[in-house]
């Protein structure tokens, strides 16, 4: 008579079974669930984030003066830092130098040195927009520091964002001291979302609020 070979495997407890296969079937059932939720469905009330156009103000970082940002749109409306939003138009950071860019955490002094103003341009509305800059003020801790007060190199960057993101303006100008306004850009958007008509016509936005 031939001896039956006695199985290797192990013994499986029926509850590990059972476990496991209520384990399976509940992520089943989640990944059903995932599924059949409708991503394009918002809560009541929910307003996307959305921008056709950024426009950047920025100077050198560590600089003690406050430089803003001007923005006219088509309606004659001006954003800037006492007026931040204008029909689509938003003024999303106001940039104050050494004002606002430094905090106290757990004791300690925190710096940040980036100079910087962002206002987008949330939907297509055609026709001209003008974007200044205007040394507003030195507020400078140590009243000897020699940059406080003195010229300032602004940048300006635009960016069109739809279909895909695309550079339509860097440019550079030199504020001698406080007061000095100058423009940095105008530029047109046909109804299309196309721009055009690119140019650096002086026009003071300053004068015509204050």
């Amino acid at each position: 008579m031939r001896n039956r070979k006695k199985s290797r495997e192990p013994e499986v407890d029926p509850m590990y079974d059972m476990l496991f296969n209520m384990l399976i079937a509940f992520v089943f059932c989640f990944i059903i669930a995932f599924l059949s939720i409708n991503p394009k469905a918002n809560k009541s009330g929910d307003i996307p984030a959305k921008a056709e156009f950024i426009i950047t103000l920025s100077w050198p970082d560590n600089d003690p003066n406050d430089l803003d940002l001007w923005t006219q749109g088509p309606s004659g409306e001006v954003v800037w830092f006492r007026n931040r939003e204008a029909g689509l138009m938003h003024l999303d950071r106001d940039d104050r130098g050494t004002s606002n860019n430094t905090l106290v955490i757990n004791g300690k002094k925190v710096v940040n040195p980036l100079r910087q103003e962002v206002t987008t341009i949330r939907s297509i509305i055609p026709g001209e927009y003008v974007a200044n800059v205007h040394y507003y003020e030195t507020k400078e801790i140590d009243p000897n520091e020699p940059k406080a007060g003195g010229p300032v190199e602004a940048t300006l960057t635009v960016i069109k964002v739809n279909p895909k993101a695309e550079v339509i303006f860097y440019g550079q100008a030199v504020l001698e001291g406080r007061g000095k306004e100058t423009t940095l850009l105008r530029f047109t958007v046909a109804p299309d979302g196309s721009v055009n008509n690119i140019n650096t016509i002086p026009k003071s936005l300053v004068k015509s609020i204050t």
